[in-house]
């Protein structure tokens, strides 16, 4: 017996918090007949529906991407643009991306059809950090990086503490790289960060998320999270 919006979740319909709402809104049915209490558990026999649809029960799966530049993060995309989705080929299940790198943001990107597991890594107390490698205009001062590190206010409230770091500079183009380690995951944050202390990003990437690196992979390639390593996520997430 397993909780019902976790069945919900973890079919890929959407996340555990918004199955609840389903649930206390009355769109669910077991076995047909609406429930809308939470807490309801049920057996892997159950017939599921959301909104009249029998919902399709899928293995949890879990992927790492090397996502390119130029690329929606998304399923799908009306200006029949290049999404995520499209280069992980050797599944079926109805996965979707964990948050969202940039259209112009190469880098690790982490896919699932497990709504709950995606609902962990980007709940806001999960602290999970994210490395990003930055090209930007001009050489940041110590100042700079410092005033990086300890936050730096955007219109959405000041930023956490961060790790900013000096990589390498090139005086003929006037650039340098940089690299941040974030815990939060707002919109456009590290090009709002940077943009804000005056060096525009002119190229990003993201290289690390918790342990995981690109590691052995090129633009548009992905593997496998192995069940050690998705462990290990749910372990970060909640400590």
């Amino acid at each position: 017996m397993e909780r019902l919006q976790k069945v919900i979740a973890r079919a890929g319909i959407t996340s555990r918090r918004k199955a609840e709402d389903y649930i206390v809104d009355g769109r669910v049915a077991v076995d047909g007949k609406r429930v809308q209490e939470l807490g309801t558990k049920v057996s892997e026999k159950a017939v599921i529906e959301v909104d009249g649809v029998p919902i399709q029960r899928e293995e949890p799966v879990y992927f790492l991407l090397y996502k390119p530049g130029k690329v929606i993060s998304a399923v799908k995309d009306d200006k029949d643009r290049a999404v995520v989705t499209d280069y992980i080929e050797d599944t079926e299940a109805r996965i979707f991306p964990i948050g969202r790198l940039d259209y112009d943001t190469s880098g690790l990107l982490l896919l699932t059809n497990d709504g709950d597991f995606a609902n962990l890594m980007m709940h806001p107390r999960s602290k999970i950090k994210k490395t990003y490698i930055a090209k930007v205009k001009g050489k940041p001062s110590k100042d700079t990086l410092r005033k990086l590190s300890r936050g730096v206010e955007l219109e959405d409230g000041k930023t956490l503490p961060a790790k900013a770091s000096f990589k390498s500079g090139n005086k003929q183009n006037d650039t340098s790289i940089i690299e941040l380690v974030i815990s939060e995951g707002r919109n456009h944050q590290i090009r709002r960060m940077l943009e804000s202390v005056g060096h525009p990003v002119l190229k990003l990437k993201r290289e690390r998320y918790a342990f995981l690196t690109l590691e052995g992979l090129q633009p548009g390639d992905f593997r496998k999270l192995k069940p050690v390593e998705v462990a290990q996520l749910r372990e970060l997430a909640v400590t």
